[in-house]
């Protein structure tokens, strides 16, 4: 029987994200990945019962991203960045915004 890393390591790259997704769980937000053409893996991140207007926040997760004995650490970093992203991309108005508005 193959050890736990090994299992991993031998899944596709998106079976691979997504296995490590169900390991996270927010109240607000859904989590999932998808198979691009060129290899990569595209995670994606949205709102559950979110307005018409919400952004769903999509990054390219790259096979070099997902290669390596640190792979769990380093998409912590990656997701925990990319909800920090998410969340400054769902502001309507902000000082630097041009439309004039107080």
């Amino acid at each position: 029987m193959p050890a736990p890393d090994e299992t991993r390591n031998s899944l596709r790259p998106v079976e691979r994200v997504r296995l490590e997704l169900r390991r996270y769980e927010h109240p607000l937000l859904d989590f999932s990945a998808q198979e691009k053409d060129d290899g990569a893996v595209e995670l994606v991140i949205e709102l559950r019962n979110a307005p018409p207007e919400a952004h769903v926040y999509r990054a390219a997760l790259h096979p070099r991203d997902l290669s390596g004995g640190q792979f769990e650490w380093s998409f912590q970093r990656m997701l925990y960045d990319c909800l920090h992203d998410f969340m400054v991309e769902l502001f309507v108005r902000t000082p630097q915004s041009r439309d004039g508005a107080p």
